[in-house]
């Protein structure tokens, strides 16, 4: 069975909420599937930014890439409005100077 990145825009998800945005590097690099773009927040803490999925989807793995982020935390919600999220994960992330921090979480199945 073939995987599918269920996190891109071609598949339909959709970012319909960021703290900070920058022209350069929007909020929709997030999920846009080309590893030469990204979201370049203000600095400020903490930064979020919501997905919506539009329909419920089975996660077994995240994937993050990023530079200078300690705590990564990520809140779910099974609510068709952005609404009632309760907290997933929570994971310190190892810092590494400047350079980009891979992070592959393998989560039990979850529906969301």
């Amino acid at each position: 069975m073939r995987k599918i990145d269920l996190c891109l825009s071609s598949e339909g998800s959709e970012v319909i909420l960021a703290t900070s945005s920058d022209e350069k590097h929007p909020p929709e690099n997030i999920i846009d599937g080309n590893p030469e773009t990204f979201w370049t927040t203000t600095g400020m803490f903490p930064q979020e930014f919501i997905i919506c999925f539009h329909k419920h989807v089975r996660i077994e793995r995240l994937v993050i890439q990023s530079y200078f982020v300690q705590t990564l935390k990520i809140e779910k919600s099974t609510s068709k409005e952005p609404v009632d999220f309760e907290q997933w994960i929570e994971k310190d992330l190892v810092h590494t100077e400047g350079q980009l921090q891979n992070e592959e979480i393998v989560v039990s199945e979850y529906t969301l």
